[in-house]
């Protein structure tokens, strides 16, 4: 096939030519960073007028605390090692010396908003950070400056620092959000924050938190502390280096980057670096380029014909997605898309990540590696526009999410995955509520040459259509799965009653990498009971969790008030057989019980329940 464009390393495998598996991180930067950058500079409007966009930085104290000494001048040195660190990072990555912009003073120092509390040290917590702010908001309004439009750095004086005892403790909010619209990180001030203690090995100083450390240590830890919630208030989510990365770089920024900070100045590690997924975000931010063109224009990119696949160029332990971005022609175009790999637990910390940059049509390839074995885990695609809008900017996640397991081998199964996607369209339209649009993708399923996704579609658009109670069926029938019957009795945990479906918005039911065409939804605690008048001789079938549900659960099956099977404790990525004798019986109970700790995300599966006669 002759193609007409430049292709991507990145899309090697979507034409049928496969990747080199010594695909490095440099050459991916090389390859992927221009192809980004062209998208984006030949989308700008060359009468785009500059607009100067700075970070601003709050200084909170409680209403009987006085700033910390020389607060003024520190600050200035820690926002301009931030300003360095980003203008470094995506230097490195090849967008240039692209950094934020800090309001400074004639004196060349932070021009800092500074704010008295309306209480004292004593009523302000860790989970005080919206009280702190609103508290801030009058003097930023009088400034001119609105949260809404606006980046804010806002140190709280919130530290106990006893010099006698080189001894620091802190109580202070250290968190961040933020969007490329508006963003605000919560940081703590010290005496002792400083980056020129950077270097320094002594002298040692107790921290409450991490100890006995060196005041070098302390400013990694806080100073890099500043750029990475810095970086959560730019739109920035946690994610962490895939071991290639992590060999040649170091700690990712946004992964535990802040405990890494400037280590190898001290000589004690390879410090922190910014990675290409983020130095892609970063490329269009505004407070980076120093323009908002049609930032307030929301993405609303779609993707289709998503598929994985096992991609033998990367080994048996990774896995590649194929699709294709469509974006409205009224809106910027879509540049890049980026993949978090995120196992379960971790707090997204340890969310490893891919990259890809759409062709002319819109298709890409992404290339998923370095997967944690035994982990249940959720894939989260971003697509990222040349306006500076993503699509997870649009909610707290991104809304092209879906699950899937590796297992202790660390073998990626992809199966449940690949029907998650093929139902992405469908998912998407019930996150936005739009049932025809739900019908329409269903439709188009429904005629899909993958014979199971055909026949789940056909059902999801019959709208839970039951053919009566199993009492009531036609003696000529001689099986019929349960979830197609219509019960007696129903209770359930959470959620109303649904067959052969899911009340998430994929619908689809899936468990234990598997996707099931039949099955009754039973989140704990749950029971349904059916009404056989002795016409039925077996009931055979599986049980499970919910794809990666973090719930336990028992399943019980009971004829005539007799327990004929029960299983042990399940947890998700376990599946549990059945097959008993209803001989005889004039009713059926299936029963779902918490397993002891609670009914939270207890989602229960009765999979393909099928009687026979």
């Amino acid at each position: 096939m002759k193609l007409r464009f430049p292709l991507p390393l990145a899309c090697l495998t979507m034409f049928g030519t496969l990747a080199h598996a010594s695909f490095t991180p440099e050459q991916e930067i090389k390859e992927k960073v221009p192809q980004a950058k062209k998208i984006i500079d030949s989308w700008k409007n060359a009468s785009t007028k500059a607009e100067k966009r700075t970070v601003h930085v709050v200084y909170w104290s409680p209403a009987d605390r006085q700033p910390a000494p020389k607060h003024r001048e520190r600050l200035t040195r820690v926002m301009q090692e931030a300003r360095k660190f980003y203008s470094n990072g995506m230097d490195k990555l090849g967008f240039g010396p692209m950094s934020i912009s800090l309001d400074l003073d004639q004196d060349k120092l932070l021009r800092i908003h500074e704010v008295q509390g309306k209480h004292p040290y004593t009523h302000y917590r860790y989970n005080s950070g919206n009280e702190i702010r609103d508290e801030c908001r009058p003097t930023l309004e009088k400034a001119g400056l609105d949260l809404n439009q606006e980046t804010i750095v806002l140190f709280c004086n919130m530290s106990n620092w006893a010099p006698e005892k080189k001894r620091i403790t802190q109580n202070s909010p250290y968190y961040a959000g933020g969007t490329p619209r508006n963003g605000c990180a919560w940081q703590v001030d010290s005496p002792i924050l400083d980056p020129i203690y950077l270097t320094k090995q002594e002298p040692k100083v107790h921290d409450g938190q991490y100890g006995h450390i060196s005041i070098g240590k302390y400013n990694s830890i806080f100073c890099g502390g500043v750029i990475h919630e810095l970086g959560h208030a730019l739109g920035l989510p946690h994610c962490c280096a895939r071991a290639d990365e992590k060999q040649r770089w170091g700690t990712a920024l946004m992964g535990l980057g802040n405990h890494t900070y400037a280590e190898d100045l001290r000589g004690e590690g390879k410090g922190t670096f910014l990675t290409l997924t983020n130095g892609l975000r970063l490329s269009t931010h505004p407070l980076f380029t120093g323009h908002r063109q049609e930032i307030e224009t929301r993405s609303t990119s779609s993707l289709s014909h998503l598929q994985a696949r096992n991609d033998p160029a990367f080994g048996e332990k990774s896995f590649s997605i194929t699709g294709s971005i469509h974006t409205p022609k009224n809106m910027a175009p879509a540049y890049a898309i980026l993949a978090y790999c995120d196992p379960e637990g971790g707090k997204n910390y340890d969310a490893t990540t891919a990259t890809a940059i759409p062709d002319k049509q819109g298709r890409f390839t992404l290339h998923c590696t370095d997967l944690k074995a035994g982990k249940k885990a959720q894939l989260r695609l971003v697509i990222l526009h040349c306006n500076g809008d993503a699509s997870s900017h649009v909610g707290p996640y991104s809304p092209f999410s879906y699950d899937y397991y590796v297992d202790s081998k660390g073998i990626p199964h992809i199966d449940a995955l690949n029907f998650a996607m093929m139902f992405s369209e469908v998912q998407q339209a019930n996150r936005d509520k739009k049932p025809e649009q739900r019908k329409k993708a269903l439709e188009s399923l429904s005629r899909s040459k993958v014979s199971k996704a055909a026949t789940i579609a056909k059902r999801l658009l019959a709208e839970q259509h039951l053919e009566g109670k199993p009492a009531s069926i036609s003696k000529q029938k001689k099986s019929i799965a349960l979830g197609d019957t219509e019960p007696d009795q129903v209770r359930n945990g959470y959620g109303e009653p649904l067959y052969n479906r899911m009340p998430s918005d994929s619908m689809i039911l899936q468990a234990s990498g598997q996707t099931f065409e039949h099955g009754v939804y039973a989140h704990a605690p749950a029971r349904h009971q059916y009404a056989l008048a002795g016409q039925w001789k077996r009931l055979k079938g599986q049980c499970g969790l919910a794809q990666n549900s973090p719930g336990s659960v028992r399943f019980i099956i009971r004829a005539d008030g007799k327990e004929l099977w029960r299983s042990a404790i399940m947890r998700a990525n376990t599946l549990s057989s059945y097959d008993v004798d209803l001989s005889g019986k004039q009713s059926l109970e299936l029963i779902v019980e918490d397993a002891g700790d609670g009914n939270r995300s207890d989602w229960g599966l009765w999979l393909e329940p099928t009687l026979e006669r």
